[in-house]
């Protein structure tokens, strides 16, 4: 059975300033999203579930049905704010949903094979696709899941500073703790965060989470166990958010399961601000270029 690609694509980017979700970057408008789902079909994944507010589902259906017509199986799930269907019985008042986590559980009763979840504004590198197909398909348990560890050298924007998941590996390369880093920046040639206004270095080769994990349908019973806690702990807190790293964190913690740390040397593009486009654009023109993507993605 193929692995199935979970794309994350319910955010509406404050920061950016529009729906980036699907915004064009290649020289046809193709999105970011047309590119992992590229990478994905070459390395071997059998199906494709996006997680997005129901009312975008007109616009996607639009964009990526006809181009993915006979390449990939292709369904869609919604994210929302409704807690009965968690057996949550009270109602929270809030404007956004609960994180990246919540968004894993909408795909809970449509997933039942070994899946990866990505994030639809990063472009990841058909590397890290081919790796995670390899893991899904070979060694993934409900108790051995998997991300993909990137570089933080290759993960920057020039115009900001941005949050990374810093990761503490062990010698046999599983994760052992993830550290949230909330303001990691250039400083001259070197990388720092920033923490109580003072700063300091980080290793160029420090491997970062990227939001690319590896699971079995498993994960879902225990992330709605979670989620039902985190809920009742944070009822009073409208802007909690229940993020993967949290699930992976409990996992490790009750040592339910481990999560590998699977390298890669892939460049990470993303567009956390709006200047980030035009460096998006000119590295997919590259890519264009070295014969890695064709000119028309889909034709």
């Amino acid at each position: 059975m193929k692995p199935t690609l979970l794309i994350l694509a319910a955010g509406m980017a404050s920061r950016y300033g529009s729906m980036k979700q699907i915004d064009g970057f290649g020289p046809n408008q193709e999105t970011i999203i047309d590119y992992s789902i590229y990478d994905a079909i070459q390395a071997g994944f059998g199906k494709v579930v996006f997680i997005i507010k129901e009312e975008f589902v007109e616009n996607f259906r639009a964009i990526f049905d006809p181009k993915l017509a006979g390449k990939i199986e292709v369904d869609y799930v919604f994210q929302n704010l409704d807690l009965k269907q968690y057996g949550i019985d009270y109602e929270i008042e809030r404007t956004k949903p609960w994180g990246t986590a919540h968004a894993v559980l909408a795909a809970r009763n449509t997933v039942k094979e070994p899946f990866c979840v990505i994030n639809a504004d990063d472009f990841y590198g058909l590397d890290a696709y081919q790796k995670m197909v390899k893991f899904l398909t070979e060694d993934v348990t409900s108790s051995n899941y998997s991300m993909i560890g990137y570089e933080i050298g290759k993960t920057l924007s020039d115009f900001g500073s941005v949050s990374r998941g810093v990761c503490k590996v062990s010698a046999d390369g599983y994760l052992e703790e993830i550290i949230e880093r909330t303001k990691v920046m250039y400083s001259g040639e070197a990388i720092v965060y920033e923490e109580d206004e003072k700063q300091y270095p980080l290793p160029y080769e420090s491997r970062v989470s990227m939001n690319f994990w590896g699971f079995t349908p498993e994960v879902f019973k225990h992330a709605e166990e979670m989620f039902r806690d985190f809920v009742e702990a944070n009822k009073e807190n409208p802007k909690s958010e229940f993020f993967i790293p949290l699930v992976a964190e409990n996992l490790l913690s009750a040592e339910t399961a481990d999560f590998k740390v699977i390298p890669t040397d892939s460049k990470w593009f993303g567009v956390t601000y709006k200047e980030d486009k035009p460096i998006v654009q000119a590295s997919i023109d590259q890519l264009i270029k070295d014969g890695k993507y064709p000119e028309n993605l889909w034709k």
